[in-house]
């Protein structure tokens, strides 16, 4: 087993531990602090026919959104927890969606998409709360810019530092945080406009309710942008 496989294996067992249980009432409680989900979600103008990956897909909740959304798109989540990909497998099935959304166990920082989902690039990859709980991240944006279409997007939103919000909220917040072993990145921004612009892509930022959460979005390489993004069946 290489150094890679064990730390891929350490990261999934400690998720399975977390979210044993609160995968049955994650969607209830997270609605009330994960906040720009839905905002992300509809800033993902998927085209017609698109392929849509989520990284960290979780119960499966934003791609049941997405898939409301978008009616026509093609959707694709991972995620590195088998309990999680159950829970996600059961809701999606429930609202009649199995044939539509593919899933897989994966690690987010090393993939290999046609391998997982018979499709090598995807019009748009979005990670939602997921970057400041996945051991070295950086990996993690590298995968998704080498997984995202020439003319595609990226969309992340997380954890902001919290720049202009009260001293106090902010470490009561890192605190309570940490024991879901959970940790707002300071570099996610300046690491993500730093890869895109090797990759030839504007990087847009957007902090959210005071900097509470980041919103960034990388767009198509700079010679295609004017390029259509899928072309569909």
């Amino acid at each position: 087993m290489s150094a890679a496989d064990g730390r891929e294996g350490g990261h999934a067992a400690l998720m399975d531990g977390v979210y044993r249980w609160q995968r049955h009432i994650y969607d209830a409680t997270r609605k009330y602090y994960l906040l720009g989900r839905d905002r992300l979600i509809a800033g993902l103008d998927v085209p017609r026919g698109g392929s849509v990956l989520e990284l960290g897909c979780g119960t499966g909740r934003n791609l049941l959104l997405t898939a409301r959304r978008y009616p026509d798109a093609r959707l694709h989540g991972l995620d590195i927890s088998a309990a999680m990909l159950e829970t996600a497998d059961a809701t999606l099935s429930r609202r009649g969606l199995r044939g539509r959304v593919a899933l897989a166990r994966a690690d987010a920082t090393r993939f290999d998409a046609e391998a997982l989902f018979g499709d090598a690039a995807f019009d748009r990859i979005f990670v939602s709360y997921a970057m400041s709980m996945i051991p070295g991240w950086e990996q993690a944006v590298d995968a998704a810019l080498g997984a995202l279409a020439p003319s595609g997007s990226l969309h992340v939103v997380d954890f902001g530092q919290q720049e202009r919000l009260p001293g106090w909220f902010a470490s009561a917040l890192r605190a309570w945080l940490a024991r879901f072993h959970v940790s707002p990145r300071a570099g996610l921004v300046a690491e993500i406009a730093t890869r895109a612009e090797a990759d030839g892509r504007p990087t847009i930022f957007t902090p959210l309710h005071r900097g509470y959460a980041w919103l960034v979005v990388v767009g198509p390489r700079a010679d295609l942008r004017s390029a259509p993004a899928s072309r569909p069946g």
